[in-house]
């Protein structure tokens, strides 16, 4: 754990000129539907997979992952089009066929020397993912940006900063394998099922919920002067044992029959956020967490969905209560919340966006995202799986990322950021 930026240890990376990699073949050309659901998570992600082979070194690193990346556009042409915006005012991608855009660089030194990566880190970690010099807003980022840095020791790291809006984590991992197959010479496990119009809103909106994950929360706790303390990123990880113990601590008072990992897990760490930041009692809070719609629209979305099928839902209730009451009563607003996304509400969340146009807000507010579940540690471009792949930062303040860990993958690091005096309230509540 620690802050960022301790190590006396400075990396240094030499980055070449950028290069546009369009795709190998022909593609069709053309304005591209992007869905509600797509248009409400328009932000960047950036992400790091180290690799390292014995047998093999980083010589032809970047000739074969550039070359996969030609190949592979071909089928997920949008990828290498450009975001505008449509007459209706939404986010739609313009396929022009103009690539991704493409870095080599090389690092200073060997991959073990960057220290302690298991969390966010701006700026070390920053250094690998290429930033498009000058940008102003998503329009005037490419919806995919690759960099592929060679060390001394013979790996190698592709960085890669991507727009949400263009695909969700399953969608991201079904790409990022599906390049790694390509650089193998294997065709496409999961080809990717490109018609988004399948997610349109209806002809006649019908907002049949009510919709609190845009609700707007008033800080009647003032935590804006907080924020101005320094922000510290940390990392806490926590065993299966711990996991177990949350889960049997969630039940013990009989209230619940049964619960997730995830559910105790979200539950635990929105108190202790809450009591770290000291909300006053009477402070609304929410939670929000993205839930998969996939297999719950009816019917399920086709397999290789190329798109967000994901869902984001809400619990809310007062600081006070959230604190005071056991366990139990934050993992049963988690499961209703889970609940609530069925067919009809993620319909219903569409139609919303279509009439209101509003985004989320994040006031008194901590999103989960959980990658827990994602097997980006299974991409293999020819030098076997990667030995760590990361977010190199948060998106927001607000956002707490959840990612298995370890051999067995059963751990799970719960990686956040909090001004430095909450931090270390946050910390002792960690000691379970």
């Amino acid at each position: 754990m620690g802050n960022f930026g301790v190590d006396e240890f400075e990396l240094v990376v030499k980055q070449g000129e950028p290069t546009l990699v369009p795709p190998a073949d022909d593609i069709e050309k053309g304005l591209y539907f992007l869905s509600n659901l797509d248009q409400n998570i328009a932000v960047i992600v950036r992400t790091i997979y180290c690799f390292k082979s014995e047998e093999k070194g980083n010589e032809n690193a970047v000739e074969v992952i550039k070359d996969a990346l030609a190949k592979v556009l071909v089928h997920y042409y949008p990828l290498a089009g450009r975001l505008t915006i449509s007459p209706e005012g939404k986010l739609i991608v313009n396929c022009s066929g103009e690539g991704a855009v493409f870095v080599e660089a090389e690092a200073n030194c060997g991959l073990e020397e960057i220290g302690d990566n298991t969390k966010p880190d701006p700026v070390t970690l920053g250094k690998l993912v290429y930033d498009v010099p000058g940008a102003k807003n998503i329009l005037e980022i490419p919806p995919l940006v690759a960099q592929v840095t060679k060390f001394k020791c013979g790996g190698f790291v592709l960085g890669l900063c991507m727009n949400h809006c263009m695909f969700d984590g399953l969608g991201a991992m079904d790409f990022v394998n599906s390049w790694g197959e390509t650089a193998r010479g294997l065709s496409l496990k999961v080809p990717p099922f490109l018609d988004r119009s399948i997610l349109k809103a209806r002809d006649e909106p019908k907002i049949e919920f009510p919709h609190h994950e845009f609700a707007q929360i008033d800080d009647i706790s003032n935590t804006a002067e907080l924020y101005k303390e320094e922000m510290l990123y940390k990392s806490f990880c926590f065993s299966p044992e711990m996991l177990d113990y949350l889960k049997r601590k969630a039940l013990e008072d009989g209230t619940l029959k049964k619960c997730t990992t995830f559910e105790a897990l979200s539950a635990f760490v929105w108190r202790a956020r809450s009591q770290a930041l000291k909300l006053n009692p009477d402070q609304q809070t929410k939670l929000l967490f993205a839930v998969d719609g996939r297999s719950r629209f009816n019917p399920p979305l086709p397999q290789g969905y190329f798109g967000n099928g994901i869902v984001l839902t809400n619990s809310i209730c007062t600081s006070g209560e959230l604190v005071e009451k056991p366990l139990s009563f934050a993992v049963k607003l988690v499961q209703e919340a889970v609940n609530l996304v069925t067919d009809s509400y993620m319909k219903s969340a569409i139609d919303y966006f279509e009439v209101t146009r509003e985004r989320p807000s994040l006031a008194a507010t901590l999103l989960i995202t959980t990658w827990s579940r994602l097997s980006f540690h299974t991409t293999d471009f020819g030098w076997g799986e990667p030995i760590l792949s990361v977010p190199v930062a948060l998106p927001e303040k607000e956002v707490t990322l959840f990612l298995s860990h370890g051999k067995e993958r059963k751990s799970i690091n719960v990686l956040l950021g909090l001004p430095a005096s909450a931090m270390k309230s946050f910390e002792e509540s960690m000691n379970i």
